[in-house]
């Protein structure tokens, strides 16, 4: 499956929504919901509560959330600053702290505040998934489609697999939608996509099969099993793969960018190492 790079898959940066200030304390915005609309005021708040808050709103709301409205922090174990702090929205999102912090508690914060960004600039109409916006993100997976030019049309192919699935989910929000369009992007990176294919598989029937799993650990699990077997078969080619991970997730998380998809990658090879044994990776590892 072909999927399209920036603007599409991660939410774009909007010009002016980062300002010259200092954000560290609990500076941020409340959140107000007026005329069947969300707002946001910039008053002294505790940035990880209104983004929590942000989420329960919408769910008295009656947006459908599978798993709840809770959001989820991950630290990443370290020692000594900087830290590092993930943050997983319900829908599927994934965003990192992305400045330098000096404590874990700011690590929170930081990606709390990206994540509240984000989460409210999802509430805009462009990032609703209508027929004009499939046009706008099939064109635009035409424009990065490495394949014959001729072949991106055809039903069976990636660009046509890609208009399935946005068709399939019209009216969902982009952050709603973020953790089916993970999985797909998983099977596509560890071949499972193609392996379907070879099985004479529909795209009907793979959507249809993939849109009613969670990303859970048993899923995470079945891909490091194809990666140690990929591991044993050409040794050396796991750590390859786990540095370029790190390495795309740590430029992502700097940039503010949603990370779900690097992320997932990552834990997945972390899977994968350790069951070998977990050689030493040295200075690669982004933990160190």
């Amino acid at each position: 499956m072909v999927y399209p790079e920036e603007p599409f898959w991660a939410l774009p940066m909007v010009s002016g929504l980062y300002e010259d200030r200092d954000y560290r304390g609990n500076n941020f915005y409340s959140i107000e919901w007026q005329e069947n609309k969300y707002y946001i005021c910039y008053f002294i708040v505790n940035v990880v509560e209104a983004l929590q808050e942000f989420w329960q709103m919408k769910q008295t709301r009656g947006v459908e959330l599978k798993n709840g409205a809770l959001v989820i922090y991950e630290s990443i174990p370290s020692n000594s600053q900087p830290y590092v702090c993930f943050v997983t929205l319900p829908g599927g999102s994934c965003f990192g702290s992305f400045q330098n912090c000096p404590t874990k508690a700011e690590a929170r914060r930081s990606s709390a505040k990206i994540a509240l960004m984000n989460s409210v600039f999802n509430e805009h109409p462009s990032r609703r998934i209508s027929d004009e916006f499939i046009e706008k993100a099939v064109q635009d997976a035409r424009a990065s489609f490495k394949g014959t030019p001729q072949n991106n049309e055809l039903p069976e192919s990636g660009i046509g697999a890609f208009r399935f699935m946005l068709e399939a989910n019209k009216g969902r929000t982009m952050l709603e939608f973020q953790e089916l369009m993970t999985v797909f992007q998983l099977l596509h990176w560890n071949g499972s996509l193609k392996a379907m294919r070879e099985r004479q598989c529909s795209r009907q029937e793979v959507v249809a099969h993939y849109s009613n799993r969670s990303l859970d650990d048993e899923m995470r699990a079945q891909m490091a099993l194809d990666w140690i077997a990929r591991e044993q078969e050409n040794p050396g080619v796991l750590r390859r793969e786990l540095v370029l991970a790190e390495r795309e997730l740590e430029t992502a998380r700097m940039a503010g960018r949603e990370l779900r998809f690097p992320k997932e990658k990552k834990d997945i090879l972390m899977i994968a190492h350790n069951q070998l044994g977990g050689s030493n990776l040295g200075a690669t590892s982004i933990e160190n």
